[in-house]
C-alpha cells in the first residue's frame, strides 16, 4: 500500500483501503477529496473502525435507529444505514456541505465496496495516514477500545448479515 500523495490510477480513480481506519477521519478526508473533484472507491469498509467503548457505541446508534420523525403519520421511523456499506457512505455524505449542487456531483465520484471487488483486486491501494489507529494504545497510556463497521453491523441487524 502506498500513501496517499501517490499518482491516481490511470483511469482517474483513487482506491482507498479502509482498514484500521477511524470513521470520522477517514470520511472527511475523503469528502474533501471528492469536493476536489477525484473520483475515490473505498475497499474493505467493514474493516474500518469507530474508536470508543462497544457498549456506548452499539446504545448511540440503536438510538439513532429507533427515532422517529413526526412529520409524516405514514411513515413514522427515520431512516438509518445498518449495513458497513451505507454506514460508511452515510457518514461521507453527511460531512459534504448541502444546499448547493456540489454534493450530490462529489457523492456520485464515491464508490464504496465490503472486501475488494476483482475489478479493483490489482489496483494499487492508498491508505490515509492520519487516519489509521497505528498505537493499541493513547499517548496516556490507555488502551484504545474500539469496534469495527462489519461487528456493528452484525449487532443492529441481530447478526442477520452476511457479506464477504
Amino acid at each position: 500500500m502506498k500513501k496517499l500523495q501517490v499518482v491516481e490510477e490511470e483511469r482517474g480513480e483513487l482506491v482507498i483501503d479502509a482498514t484500521m481506519h477511524r470513521l470520522g477521519r477517514a470520511a472527511s478526508r475523503i469528502a474533501k477529496m471528492l469536493l476536489e473533484g477525484r473520483n475515490v472507491a473505498v475497499v474493505n469498509v467493514e474493516k474500518a473502525i469507530i474508536t470508543g467503548e462497544k457498549r456506548a457505541i452499539l446504545e448511540r446508534y440503536k438510538f439513532l435507529i429507533s427515532r422517529r420523525a413526526f412529520v409524516s403519520p405514514k411513515r413514522g421511523a427515520v431512516w438509518y444505514p445498518r449495513r458497513p456499506e451505507n454506514l460508511f457512505r452515510y457518514t461521507v455524505y453527511r460531512m459534504l456541505p448541502r444546499h448547493n449542487k456540489r454534493w450530490r456531483e462529489a457523492l456520485k465520484r464515491l464508490k464504496v465496496y465490503v472486501g475488494v471487488p476483482k475489478e479493483l483486486e490489482e489496483a494499487e491501494k492508498t491508505v490515509i495516514e492520519d487516519a489509521v489507529l497505528k498505537e493499541p494504545r493513547s499517548r496516556s497510556g490507555r488502551i484504545i477500545r474500539y469496534v469495527t463497521l462489519g461487528e456493528l453491523s452484525k449487532e443492529l441487524t441481530g447478526g442477520r448479515l452476511t457479506y464477504g
